[in-house]
């Protein structure tokens, strides 16, 4: 493997390794600890877009988040459904294009990238079942892994309409 060849790997796995260490940080802390709804008081102290949110009630993982109900939860549940799609795109991504670097093959580099991304996802919400005031939640791990297969099927359609124009 050349020296350039071999950086771009190393650095696509710190990446990986990066988001892994925030996930396990994160999946470390209570609820408590990362509610953003104090601040979301004071931001959007005005409910904006609430008649509009209202009409969208949320089920997941057999709850229902109602925003005429809290407002600010309602906010704050798509505030961290969106931080665990996208880290898990970013790992995914990671993960891809350091497996497919070092082997070559983009449908054996996506399967392993996305593999890990979702096995790393369970492993966290099971991490978060040993954290105090958390709960794991397999519709997390689903969440997880579609945002990591997103970004797999996403950058190897790009690699190849990328390799075609350039071709």
């Amino acid at each position: 493997m050349g020296m350039r060849k071999l950086q771009g790997t190393t650095i696509w796995y710190g990446i990986a390794f990066l988001i892994m260490a925030v996930l396990f940080y994160s999946s470390s802390q209570t609820y408590a600890q990362q509610s953003q709804i104090g601040t979301l008081h004071h931001v959007l102290a005005n409910e904006p877009l609430k008649d509009v949110f209202a009409q969208f009630p949320i089920h997941y993982g057999g709850d229902v988040t109602d925003a005429s109900r809290n407002y600010f939860k309602y906010v704050e549940f798509f505030m961290r459904k969106f931080a665990h799609f996208s880290t898990y795109f970013i790992l995914g991504m990671a993960w891809y294009m350091a497996i497919h670097k070092q082997l070559g093959n983009w449908f054996i580099a996506a399967f392993i990238a996305w593999q890990a991304a979702t096995g790393y996802a369970g492993l966290d919400e099971f991490h978060q079942s040993l954290t105090g005031g958390r709960s794991p939640m397999f519709a997390d791990v689903m969440l997880d892994s579609t945002g990591a297969l997103t970004a797999v099927v996403l950058v190897v359609i790009v690699r190849a309409i990328w390799r075609r124009i350039h071709a």
